[in-house]
């Protein structure tokens, strides 16, 4: 089923800037034929190229299967943000999947977790943990030789298109989620949440102009997540994993961070600095498979 036979129950929308490499892996975890328990769950997913120098081929992307739509966002910000608001507003399902990074790839349950979280809850929140791909966090690896041919090297020899859970043995949790499952969260680069709810919580900011958004997507995971009314939900056994393509926060060196400049953005805007919030308390969703049990407590 597919957006031509049905209303879509699930709206995806994936934002990619030059990556061409990272959408041919990203877009496969994202298919059905990859995606488990999703036979009878009508959903769509937004292709929007952020404008990318070397934009993505419509046809192939459309190839993918029917729940594909391709879409060029005309614009010269460095920041993902408009793209994101304007491709929202694109959807036609009330429940919408944002992917600020099309870098990332998926395990095979997401979108059958994310689709009971709609029947569970009114108004869930629900989302994914991070992963890095490789040993180390990216920004650490990359000091010691991991580049885009090492990857691809990993990724051939892990055999994750026939079982996408093999993910989980290349990869290592981001820099976000250093705690786990159990622990707490300051951002999901992929998470569900009401289009009416997202509408209501002003999408995400357009004062965060900074390349790649700056902290905006931490700065509406804990907007959302203290949301009144909204019902964090956490997919266990779940992940998102980051391909490394040389972004201006995951793929530089420590020291080279641009978290100074981040702040400086989260402070001109909110008066005072970001700082995470350990007290969360979501609702866990799911099972903790063998290869996502060793991060369940680190």
């Amino acid at each position: 089923m597919g957006r031509s036979s049905a209303a879509p129950d699930i709206s995806i929308v994936c934002i990619f800037y030059n990556m061409r490499r990272e959408a041919r892996r990203t877009l496969a975890t994202l298919s059905r034929p990859y995606q488990q328990n999703v036979d009878h769950l009508p959903y769509e997913v937004l292709v929007v190229d952020n404008g990318s120098s070397l934009p993505l081929d419509a046809d192939w992307v459309e190839s993918q299967g029917e729940e594909f739509k391709y879409y060029y966002f005309e614009t010269t910000s460095p920041s993902p943000v408009e793209a994101i608001n304007w491709a929202v507003d694109q959807c036609h399902s009330d429940n919408v999947v944002i992917m600020i990074d099309g870098a990332r790839m998926l395990s095979p349950g997401v979108l059958a977790g994310f689709s009971m979280a709609t029947r569970m809850f009114d108004n869930p929140f629900a989302y994914t943990v991070g992963f890095h791909i490789g040993e180390e966090l990216q920004n650490i690896s990359l000091t010691k030789g991991y580049n885009q041919d090492v990857e691809d090297r990993l990724l051939a020899g892990s055999g994750w298109e026939k079982d996408g859970y093999q993910l989980f043995e290349v990869s290592c949790l981001a820099a976000s989620a250093l705690r786990g499952y159990f622990g707490y969260l300051t951002e999901s680069n992929c998470f569900l949440i009401k289009k009416s709810t997202f509408l209501k919580l002003n999408g995400m900011l357009s004062s965060f102009t900074t390349p790649g958004g700056g902290l905006v997507n931490l700065d509406f995971f804990q907007r959302a997540s203290r949301f009144s009314g909204i019902v964090p939900v956490l997919l266990l056994g779940e992940g998102s994993f980051h391909q490394f393509h040389g972004g201006v926060a995951t793929n530089v060196a420590m020291e080279q961070h641009p978290n100074h400049v981040y702040q400086d953005e989260y402070k001109s805007i909110y008066g005072a600095p970001f700082s995470a919030d350990p007290d969360q308390q979501p609702f866990y969703l799911g099972k903790l498979n063998n290869h996502a049990r060793k991060f369940a407590f680190v």
